[in-house]
C-alpha cells in the first residue's frame, strides 16, 4: 500500500496540544531507545504498543505521544516501542496479540473485534453519534454506556479499553459517484469484518467485502473493490484517492477506536504505575483531538489540490443525507436483535447521553 507520511503537520498538532507533566527532567527519547538519563541504565519496564495505522496517521502518532510522555514523567523507567500497522500481522493478529499478552498495548477499531464483541458493533451504525466533532469528542470521554458497559464486556475478553478516541468523520470514496442509494447498487463497498457493518451496505444496495487495510490501495487499484470508507487523513494519506475518481464528504458514521492494554498485564503493575497510566490517558483526550482535526483538515485541502491525481469530492446536503439515514435507521432494530446480550441496554443508554448532550 503506498503510503505518504506528514511528519511536520504532526509535529505542530502535538506541539500545540503539550501538556508534560514530568516528574522529572531528561530528554525525550522517541521510543525510549536511550534507557532513561542516568548513565545509559536499563529502563524498568519495556513495553510494546501496537496501531493499526502508520507513521504521520492518528493513531500512530497517538501511540508515539503517549508513550513519550510516560517515558518523561518516569524519567526514561518506562521505554514503549510503538510499532506501525502491519510490523505483527492484520488487525485481527495484533487483537489476539494483545489478549495473549504478547504485547502490552494496542489501539484497536471495533470494527475489527465485531465478531468477538458483538456490542462493539454499536461504532457501526451510521448517523447515530452527533454530527459535530465536539460533541462526539465529549460523549466519548463521558459516555457511561461506553466506558463502563460496554468496556466490561471487552475486559471479558481479556481487552481492557483505557480510552474511546476519534478519528474524524467517515467519508465515502469510489470509482464513480456516491450521492444517493442507488449509486450503490452492484457496487463491491470494502468493509470491516464487521456484520453489522456489511449489513448496513447491503441495505444502500451494496455486496459488502471484507478486507484488511494492508490489502486496500491494491484492492481498489485492481477493482476487486469498487470503493471504501475512512477519514480523510487516512484516505490522503493512504493514497485512496489517487486511485478512485471520486469521494463524498458524507459525514455518514464517526472512526472511533480505542487505546487498549492487556487487563492481566495492567492489574499486576504497581499503583503509581498504573496512576500515571491513567493520567496520561486523561492528557490525551485533547492530544488526539487536536490531533485528527488538523489532520482531518490539512489534508482534505491536499485532495482538492492535487492536479496529478484529481477527484471529484461532493458534500451531500441535508435531504441527500436524509436519503442514507432513512435506510440506516433500521439497522438500531437489527442491531438491538443481533448484536448481544447487551445490545439493546447499550444503545438505549447511549442514545439517551447523545439526546442530552445536543
Amino acid at each position: 500500500m503506498k503510503k505518504r507520511k506528514y511528519g511536520w503537520l504532526v509535529t505542530s498538532a502535538l506541539a500545540s496540544s503539550l501538556v508534560l507533566a514530568a516528574c522529572g527532567g531528561g530528554d525525550d527519547e522517541g521510543n525510549g531507545d536511550g534507557g532513561g538519563d542516568d548513565g545509559g541504565s536499563e529502563p524498568e519496564y519495556s513495553w510494546t504498543f501496537v496501531t493499526e495505522e502508520y507513521e504521520g496517521q492518528v493513531q500512530y502518532e497517538y501511540a508515539q505521544e503517549f508513550a513519550d510522555r510516560l517515558n518523561e514523567k518516569s524519567d526514561g523507567n518506562i521505554e514503549m516501542n510503538v510499532l506501525e500497522f502491519g510490523g505483527l500481522g492484520s488487525e485481527v493478529d495484533q487483537v489476539e496479540q494483545l489478549q495473549n499478552g504478547a504485547v502490552e498495548f494496542a489501539i484497536v477499531s471495533p470494527g475489527f473485534t465485531g465478531t468477538m464483541v458483538e456490542e462493539g458493533q454499536i461504532f457501526a451504525l451510521q448517523f447515530l453519534l452527533p454530527e459535530d466533532q465536539e460533541q462526539v469528542h465529549e460523549l466519548l470521554n463521558t459516555s457511561e454506556a461506553l466506558n463502563e458497559d460496554l468496556a466490561a464486556l471487552y475486559e471479558e475478553n481479556n481487552i481492557k479499553p483505557l480510552s474511546f478516541f476519534t478519528e474524524g468523520f467517515m467519508q465515502w470514496t469510489g470509482n464513480r459517484e456516491l450521492t444517493e442509494p442507488s449509486h450503490f447498487e452492484g457496487f463491491t463497498m470494502r468493509t470491516q469484518d464487521s456484520p453489522l457493518i456489511q449489513r448496513s451496505y447491503e441495505a444502500y444496495g451494496a455486496d459488502p467485502s471484507v478486507m484488511s487495510a494492508g490489502d486496500l490501495y491494491s484492492g481498489l487499484q485492481n477493482n476487486t473493490v469498487d470503493g471504501q470508507e475512512n477519514p480523510i487523513f487516512f484516505i490522503e494519506d493512504s493514497s485512496y484517492h489517487e486511485v478512485q475518481d471520486y469521494m463524498t464528504i458524507s459525514n455518514h458514521n464517526t472512526y472511533v477506536a480505542m487505546a487498549t492494554v492487556n487487563p492481566g498485564f495492567y492489574d499486576e503493575l504497581p499503583d503509581d504505575v498504573k496512576s500515571m497510566i491513567d493520567e496520561t490517558i486523561d492528557e490525551m483526550e485533547d492530544v488526539g483531538f487536536d490531533l485528527q482535526n488538523d489532520l482531518n483538515e490539512e489534508l482534505l485541502a491536499s485532495i482538492e489540490d492535487d492536479e496529478e491525481n484529481p477527484t471529484e469530492v461532493t458534500e451531500l446536503d441535508e435531504d441527500q443525507r436524509e436519503a442514507f439515514r432513512e435506510l440506516a435507521m433500521p439497522l438500531r432494530d437489527f442491531y438491538r436483535e443481533n448484536g448481544g446480550e447487551e445490545a439493546g441496554n447499550i444503545l438505549d443508554k447511549l442514545e439517551q447521553e447523545i439526546e442530552e448532550l445536543e
